[in-house]
């Protein structure tokens, strides 16, 4: 049995990361995997600010302090149990699983694993977990030629949905946030319109724009009960309610608008179907970005060394500006 040293993040408490060393043993039904880089979810922002969810199947561990954080990474295959098939050493692969993956190496089984598209660089690889999960969300989403689309929310999920919604035939995109930079950028990657929520009122707005008709698809990627409230206000009569935040405690909600105006409700959660559904869907869904389609590198803010996952941990907590930042082991 192969085993490998390495260093692994390790929350010890709200706002308290440090990188601590873990040794890694490949037992038969193992793959050690090394990375090659690692990105900050916005689920990691909430773990590191104390928002700790319950258990689902997503852990093998329970979520609490301290907790072995980090899912968004990718690299090369080091080492395989005599049991797995389905990989070898020297195969570029993309995680899927919640494996300790704020290190050097990380240990998983071949069932959290996709193989890295041929087409694919690295970079963009290692980040094909968050990449397939919006692309997914934006297309299956329902967005038909024509529509008018609310991303809520501008963050890497919401750039990527807004990209694809418009490829998909939209009419006009909007994209709602609370930060200047993001809705910034959001136009530059072809947003029609912006809304800054501190700023405006995006049912007036969303009013004025679609003759009080609102929106035929709303997006909700901001995560936070104003932006799931404002989702069901300013959706029209029947429109598509498209879910994609994990929202990590309980919130109040107009259900009454949810049913007096039958919308349609579409979870576009990849990564928690099955692993065999998303061992099909993933592929696709990097298609268009490994053909230029979709706009990857603009939302990939901030780089630090591994070494330096305080401060980079630190800038996410605090910039909320930062779109993606990641780390180089």
């Amino acid at each position: 049995m192969k085993k490998f040293t390495t260093r692994a993040a390790r929350l010890n408490g709200i706002r308290d990361i440090e990188l601590i060393e873990r040794e890694l043993v490949c037992e038969d039904d193992d793959v050690i995997v090394k990375n090659h880089l690692i990105g900050i979810c916005g689920s990691d922002k909430n773990f590191y600010r104390g928002q700790m969810p319950p258990k689902t199947a997503e852990f093998r561990q329970e979520p609490k302090f301290p907790f072995l954080l980090g899912h968004e990474s990718g690299g090369e295959v080091v080492a395989v149990g005599s049991k797995v098939c389905d990989y070898k050493v020297g195969d570029k692969v993309i995680a899927f699983g919640w494996n300790n993956n704020y290190a050097d190496y990380f240990k998983t089984k071949a069932q959290e694993l996709q193989p890295v598209p041929h087409d694919l660089d690295m970079d963009t690889a290692s980040l094909g977990e968050p990449i397939s999960c919006a692309m997914y969300s934006g297309m299956n989403s329902g967005v038909q030629l024509g529509d008018t689309v609310v991303v809520m929310g501008g963050g890497f999920a919401g750039l990527i949905i807004a990209q694809c919604a418009k490829k998909k035939g939209a009419h006009r995109v909007i994209v709602a946030d609370i930060l200047d930079g993001k809705l910034e950028l959001a136009k530059k990657l072809g947003a029609d319109v912006t809304i800054n929520l501190k700023k405006d009122d995006p049912v007036s707005i969303i009013n004025e724009l679609t003759c009080g008709i609102g929106a035929d698809v709303v997006v909700e990627a901001a995560g936070s009960a104003e932006s799931f409230n404002t989702a069901s206000e300013i959706i029209r009569h029947n429109g598509k309610f498209v879910f994609y935040s994990w929202v990590t405690t309980p919130v109040t909600l107009n259900i009454s608008r949810w049913h007096d105006d039958g919308l349609e409700f579409i979870n576009t959660c990849l990564v928690h179907h099955t692993w065999r559904e998303r061992y099909v869907w993933t592929p696709q869904t990097l298609r268009p970005v490994a053909q230029g389609s979709v706009d990857i590198k603009p939302l990939v803010t901030h780089e630090f060394p591994l070494s330096d996952i305080k401060a980079g941990f630190e800038m996410a907590d605090k910039d909320d500006a930062a779109v993606k930042i990641i780390f180089r082991p």
